[in-house]
């Protein structure tokens, strides 16, 4: 087939390593996949498996980039385009447009988030073949919108390299990490990956940090993502969190880290504390290298915990609920362990990066032979 997938993302979030997993992951099945991306996006970086001459940067502006959108329609007809695949509400009505306006391609939309879509988008879906929602809590907004009608859903959970991060785990040397990150040998380690903003509950895990230090004078808290706020707003609020706290000496805020699976294996506990999370690819993640999860109970992670089974789930936004939870953990070694040897095994079995590429690959030719 000839695929095209359109993301106008400009950072690496969980919808863009989705995006480069699927795309990478056709074209070593032998499809002729295409992309277009705005200049500059993180997401040029991660598309091993497809052609350079097959990726096209626009400016892909907004919903109303007319510009954008009759050169989406030029590449869709020169190149024989079957498949129109777009990932961001803002490109829906782009990639509406250029399949539209060629009468053999179809219209394949992923809905990442757990956001509301306007009755704009059930004029800009209606002639969409398929919405792919990346898991059931995604779905049941989209039903809840009434943009789009039930036979049209499809879901899709997301996928994850299971066995990249089998690898990480393998060979991951604990004592090596406590060095390079001038961390003493007792240190207990829990974490948070996810980018910088209120909704993700980085606020909530610090506060929850100092209750935390309390009761287990072993811990350190390591907070990974990037503030793509203007100003770095968020950072520097969290920054000075930290300071209030009397956290400085315990708490990294270290930005992007380049090898996540490192940092999953060296984690005790691995937190999730988002406010609504549509999947949690963080979350699938860490599950997959081992780690002890504990989480917030948003759609999504309902949705891949299996509660006091793979994972442990709290209220959300509940900071002394939180705390106790991890001292829970952090305590006791064989809890953690039994979590985390079934989260492993769970993340394995239900959220295969394969199994993701055939479901779409399924979907993509539903639609070509639908009329």
């Amino acid at each position: 087939m000839k695929i095209l997938q359109i993301s106008s993302a400009k950072s690496l979030g969980g919808g863009e390593r989705h995006l480069a997993d699927l795309a990478n992951g056709l074209g070593r099945r032998g499809h002729e996949v295409y992309v277009a991306a705005r200049s500059g996006s993180a997401l040029l970086n991660e598309l091993a498996q497809v052609p350079a001459a097959n990726i096209t940067t626009l400016p892909l502006r907004n919903s109303l980039d007319a510009h954008s959108a009759r050169s989406l329609a030029t590449l869709v007809r020169k190149n024989q385009i079957q498949i129109v695949h777009a990932h961001m509400a803002r490109d829906y009505p782009l990639a509406a447009y250029a399949a539209r306006v060629n009468a053999k391609s179809r219209l394949i939309v992923t809905r990442h988030v757990l956001f509301a879509l306007n009755r704009l988008h059930r004029i800009t879906l209606a002639k969409a073949s398929r919405v792919i929602a990346v898991s059931a809590a995604v779905a049941m907004q989209l039903l809840a919108d009434r943009v789009v009608s039930a036979e049209k859903i499809s879901v899709v959970l997301n996928g994850i390299d299971a066995g990249r991060f089998q690898h990480a785990r393998n060979k991951f040397e604990r004592q090596k990490f406590l060095n390079e990150w001038q961390l003493p040998t007792d240190a207990l380690l829990v974490g948070t990956v996810g980018e910088l903003t209120p909704n993700k509950g980085q606020q909530e895990f610090l506060r929850a940090a100092a209750e935390v230090l309390r009761r287990c004078p072993q811990a350190f808290f390591i907070i990974a993502g990037m503030d793509h706020s203007q100003g770095k707003e968020h950072q520097a609020h969290l920054a000075r969190l930290v300071s209030e706290l009397n956290l400085g000496a315990r708490v990294r805020l270290v930005g992007w880290v380049a090898d996540l699976a490192q940092l999953y294996c060296a984690l005790d506990v691995f937190v999730s504390a988002s406010h609504t999370e549509s999947f949690g690819l963080a979350l699938a993640e860490a599950m997959a290298c081992g780690t002890a999860v504990l989480a917030t109970a948003t759609g999504g992670a309902r949705e891949l915990i299996k509660a006091d089974e793979t994972g442990l789930l709290i209220p959300i936004g509940d900071v002394a609920e939180l705390a106790t939870a991890t001292v829970r953990l952090l305590q006791d070694a064989d809890l953690r362990a039994r979590l985390g040897t079934a989260a492993k095994q769970d993340a394995e079995l239900r959220f295969g990066l394969e199994r993701m590429i055939e479901e779409t690959e399924a979907i993509y030719r539903s639609a070509i032979h639908s009329n």
